[in-house]
Order: structure tokens, then sequence, then C-alpha cells
């Protein structure tokens, strides 16, 4: 089938904001599809050649992040994290936007460093477990990067979100055995009864799929 022609002048402006536009896609006459972005509406995915589309850069990057202490089994790091949509806290990976220009690396290593207060060291490993995966492209071209940080620390005593700017809002941290995670993986939902985002999902069944190692 081909794909619908999709061209400038196809894209009018319903909301501009700092953070995020939306837009109608006027995709055929009187037909519309409606696009929540972060992109300037001139420069939505939609607008795209091929070749474009197979060299973009994800928007945001979320962390799978692995913690290791003397003693201890490999844990998986989440965090509880007020999602204002919601209305509730979430149990969540560190994430967050890609700033500029910086690599994945370093968008990692940054919110990583803001959101659980781990600086990552040279000695640590950091990789990316996949480049950029769309969020739910029925809604929105916001794409995120798949990023994988296995940390060694001393102790936990470490840990803080007190490096967060914005509007973010935590409300502790949460380290998971494989059993602790295998639980609240097959339960679809966290210890306290509620439910989880896709990217908790993710970091849950990368953790658990041992890839990691």
């Amino acid at each position: 089938m081909k794909k619908p022609d999709i061209t400038k002048d196809k894209i009018k402006t319903l909301l501009e904001t700092r953070f995020v536009n939306v837009v109608d896609i006027q995709y055929e006459e009187g037909k519309h599809y409606y696009d929540a972005t972060r992109h300037r509406p001139d420069a939505v995915t939609a607008l795209k050649t091929d070749e474009e589309f197979k060299s973009m850069t994800a928007d945001a990057v979320t962390c799978v992040v692995i913690v290791k202490t003397p003693g201890e089994e490999e844990k998986l790091l989440l965090l509880y994290e007020y999602r204002y949509p919601t209305g509730q806290f979430l149990l969540s990976p560190p994430a967050g936007l890609v700033d500029g220009e910086e690599s994945l690396y370093e968008a990692a290593g940054r919110e990583i460093f803001e959101e659980t207060g781990i600086a990552l060291k040279e000695t640590d490993r950091i990789e990316i477990i996949n480049p950029l995966v769309f969020s739910s492209p029925g809604l929105t071209d916001e794409c995120n990067a798949l990023v994988c940080a296995m940390a060694s620390l001393p102790d936990l005593s470490s840990l803080t979100s007190n490096n967060a700017v914005g509007s973010e809002c935590f409300d502790g941290f949460v380290l998971l055995t494989r059993q602790e995670a295998e639980r609240i993986f097959r339960n679809g939902r966290d210890d306290r009864g509620i439910f989880y985002s896709v990217y908790t999902w993710m970091a849950l069944s990368y953790f658990l799929s041992d890839r990691w190692k």
C-alpha cells in the first residue's frame, strides 16, 4: 500500500508550548490525525524522508540500572516517580530527555546521576540496548533510546533524587532481586498494587532475561 504523502502544508498546529506541541496531520482532504510531539511543528517525524527516518536520533533515554554491592547479588534499581497524567507515583526506571547534541551515553549518565545520585565510573559498564523505540506511535512521535548501566557501589548511601530538576517528584527507590522482579513482572503491578509503564515492564524483562550479564 502506498504511504500517505505528508507535507508541511498538511501539518496544522493546534497547541505550541515549550515542552510539547499538538499538531493535526491532515493526511487526506477532510481526514485528520493528531500528534502530541516534542518536535517543532515543521519538524515532526511524519515529515522525514525514509533516509532521514532511518538516521534519526531518540528524543529521550530510558535506563535499566543494575546495582552491585559487596556480598550481595545484582539488583535492578527502580524509583517511584510522580507521573502527572496518571496522578500516581509509578514504579519507573530513570529516564529523561536527551539534551541538545549530547550522546546517548552522556544523557544516560546525566539522568542516572540526577535521579539516583549514582555517578558512573570508568569501571562501570554502560551499553545501548536499543537506539530508538517509539513510545506510543498512535498518539505521539516521541521516541526513547534504551540503555543499560551496571554500577558497582560500596553501599547504598549515595542513592538520592535531590539532583533532579524541574517538575520531577520522587518517592523513594526500590532495589529488586531476581525473585522480587519476577513477582512484579508476573503480577503486572508493583508491591503497592499500582500498575506501571511499558518502560518499567521493559526494564524488568531485560533484567530477568540475563542479557545484561
